[in-house]
């Protein structure tokens, strides 16, 4: 198994600050594009974004790709062409399947700050109908098995000195979002991720003083064409 750790500190930083929005990249984006470090299984985003009271991403359009949403804290507002319009709150999952094209805004609809994490994956199937649903509060440990992809997302909510086993899938990516956790010995603390390859032996996360992370379980790379 091999074992790639990316730090917090180390992503990109976007966003707009002067509009409210800090945004951490943990792949190429936008203006930053590093060639070795474009997708990893299916996943192709993971930004760590971070709205003011007020703040937002106004109309933009997606095509061909799956993307899921994990708010942290506060409350996220979705408006899409299709004519969702939904509020997010922690523990809620979030999937905008953009299939042949679908726009949407995106806003903090509350008082105090909003922290999510925004993922996208590249789906099995291009040109489909764009899909939309919400999961509430979602139970510790309930895998997601991500439409049109071959990808699952667990959650794990960890209490101090709580172990669970990882998936065994030929790609593996950890996010913490919250508290501190350890893989094997190395700590992983809020924005740190761990990408693994090939992990068939059994890898263990356990929380140290409590811990939430994201793990995506991926069996495929992305297939175009």
């Amino acid at each position: 198994m091999a074992q790639v750790v990316w730090r917090a500190e180390d992503r990109y930083r976007g966003g707009d600050a002067e509009a409210g929005i800090e945004t951490r990249h943990a792949f190429s984006f936008s203006g930053f594009y590093d060639p070795d470090n474009v997708a990893f299984g299916l996943l192709v985003a993971c930004n760590e974004e971070r709205l003011a009271p007020g703040a937002g991403f106004a109309e933009h359009p997606h095509r061909d790709v799956e993307i899921v949403t994990w708010v942290i804290e506060g409350e996220l507002a979705h408006r899409d062409s299709a004519g969702n319009e939904t509020v997010i709150r922690p523990g809620d999952i979030q999937r905008l399947g953009a299939g042949s094209g679908v726009r949407h805004t995106e806003r903090n609809a509350g008082e105090g700050p909003l922290r999510f994490v925004q993922m996208w994956l590249v789906p099995g199937a291009f040109g489909t109908a764009p899909e939309y649903e919400v999961v509430r509060g979602i139970a510790d440990n309930t895998p997601f098995a991500l439409p049109r992809t071959e990808a699952v997302l667990h959650i794990r909510r960890l209490a101090d000195g709580e172990r669970t086993a990882l998936p065994r899938a030929p790609f593996v990516h950890v996010h913490v979002t919250r508290g501190r956790a350890l893989l094997g010995g190395t700590e992983l603390r809020p924005g740190d991720a761990a990408r693994l390859t090939g992990s068939e032996d059994g890898a263990v996360l356990r929380a140290e003083g409590g811990a939430e992370a994201l793990v995506w379980e991926m069996h495929a790379e992305p297939r175009y064409g």
